[in-house]
């Protein structure tokens, strides 16, 4: 295995930190509603930052998998996108500094990835690491957006999960949350329910839980108020799109009944289960889709 440290530069001009946070967020992976890539956006609009690592992209990346942008102008090449994995620090609305990894996914090399994000951990003094994203689950918009919480440790969590065991295709995230708990490091993982068929759309809302979440996990003082603003225009959208529908009206009902079924009822284990007298959730989800595909006005959710 390549040292850690090959496979990333540190800016040597670090302010003095105690035990700061590391949040992580990388583009490749399921990320229903665009859940991660709205609170990354947020999070650095809002406040102040600056990277202090990269890490070595032409080692990690497949090129031919995700081709860089490239900009030709007239009679000749003009501008190259490099992609960038890198490690930013923040400083939240009461000045204390944290930190946020984010980019895209490496498509080889995880274990070494892995071992170079840990050796900065150390480095850095990392107190604790947070990741967030949302997946597609069978729940409606209507209901409070739920959150399957996982870590190193269960001290971490207060949560319970909706899930027993499984097995999922495997991601950088994942390995690294893995191989920080096998060293001894704490970390915290945020999977956000995001109704399906609103999964290739951004939902604020899942944003909003996802932050604050984050906020709960790490005692941070983030902004929320704009996400919290995005998310009641997008839910006035999708209601509106609603109402009055009749199809898509029962739709979300037999969504909701599902829901409640599940979430007052301790000894189910999936809200994926199917009910013999109600259309399985991926049957609602495609009604659903399809009536969202035909909304073409301006007011139709992004």
């Amino acid at each position: 295995m390549l040292n850690p440290e090959d496979l990333y530069e540190l800016d040597a001009d670090l302010p003095e930190m105690t035990g700061p946070v590391l949040l992580h967020s990388l583009d490749g992976f399921v990320d229903a509603g665009s859940t991660g890539q709205l609170v990354r956006e947020h999070l650095l609009e809002a406040l102040e930052h600056r990277v202090i690592a990269r890490f070595d992209v032409d080692s990690l990346i497949d090129y031919r998998a995700r081709r860089p942008p490239m900009t030709f102008d007239r009679d000749h090449w003009a501008s190259y996108e490099t992609p960038e994995l890198v490690v930013r620090l923040l400083r939240d609305d009461a000045g204390s500094p944290f930190l946020m990894l984010s980019g895209p996914e490496p498509d080889r090399l995880w274990e070494g990835f892995t071992a170079a994000v840990q050796h900065l951990v150390k480095r850095l003094g990392v107190g604790l690491v947070v990741g967030f994203h949302g997946i597609p689950m069978g729940v409606p918009h209507t209901r409070p957006v739920g959150i399957t919480s996982h870590a190193t440790r269960p001290e971490l969590i207060a949560k319970n999960s909706w899930f027993d065991k499984v097995q999922v295709p495997g991601s950088a995230a994942g390995l690294l949350e893995l191989r920080l708990g096998e060293a001894g490091h704490d970390a915290v993982g945020l999977a956000v329910h995001v109704p399906h068929y609103l999964a290739q759309s951004a939902y604020p809302a899942a944003a909003v839980a996802a932050l604050e979440s984050v906020v709960e996990a790490t005692g941070l003082v983030l902004p929320v108020e704009r996400l919290r603003e995005a998310a009641e225009a997008t839910d006035a959208d999708i209601a509106e799109q609603v109402d009055g529908n009749d199809e898509v009206e029962k739709v979300v009902r037999a969504l909701e009944q599902q829901y409640d079924a599940f979430a007052g009822a301790a000894e189910r284990d999936s809200l994926l289960a199917e009910s013999a007298d109600m259309p399985t959730a991926d049957e609602l989800g495609a009604q659903f889709e399809r009536f969202l595909a035909e909304q073409d006005g301006p007011d139709s959710p992004a």
